[in-house]
């Protein structure tokens, strides 16, 4: 979870491939009209992003503890505390932290993203800081992916959530 640009996606495929978890990219289910009004530079509000969430929190729910990293902006904690309940069991938040200049310029060089850098601005103001939740990993991005990749599934592996437990947990 995050601002535009943090590098959900990568980060999120990463994980989920060292895990052996499935991937579903958040930004697939948001409805047509968000998509629609993101690339408008029109930032989306909470009566546009309740029905997303409540996609992601289907798909959350449906992989029945198997294991699923999901992206998601998930900004503030009613969007956190919806797709915790939606989940109906233990979620973790990997929260990918970076500064406004570093996310700027990421913003600024990718391409084919419907999100405009325009909308960080509106994000970071959106954004409740989650690292007081109980269940939120942080992990600054500053570094190369695959080193920000490592960090989460350490801080994952910590909270003992890595591959180890699973490995653990497959035969029973």
């Amino acid at each position: 979870m995050g601002v535009s640009g943090c590098g959900k996606t990568s980060v999120g495929e990463g994980v989920a491939a060292r895990l052996g978890f499935a991937f579903v990219e958040g930004d697939a289910l948001h409805p047509r009209q968000n998509v629609e009004k993101m690339s408008a530079g029109v930032p989306l509000d909470d009566a546009d992003r309740w029905p997303w969430l409540d996609l992601i929190g289907e798909a959350l729910r449906d992989a029945h503890g198997n294991g699923l990293v999901v992206t998601c902006s998930a900004l503030k904690k009613a969007y956190r505390d919806r797709l915790r309940h939606a989940a109906g069991s233990d979620l973790v938040f990997v929260f990918l932290e970076g500064s406004h200049e570093l996310l700027r310029q990421r913003i600024g060089e990718r391409r084919g993203h419907f999100m405009p850098p325009s909308l960080l601005d509106s994000q970071f103001a959106t954004l409740e800081d989650p690292t007081a939740e109980p269940g939120v990993v942080a992990v600054n991005i500053a570094g190369p992916v695959d080193a920000v990749i490592d960090a989460v599934c350490a801080r994952l592996t910590e909270m003992g959530l890595g591959p180890a437990v699973l490995q653990q947990t497959e035969g029973k």
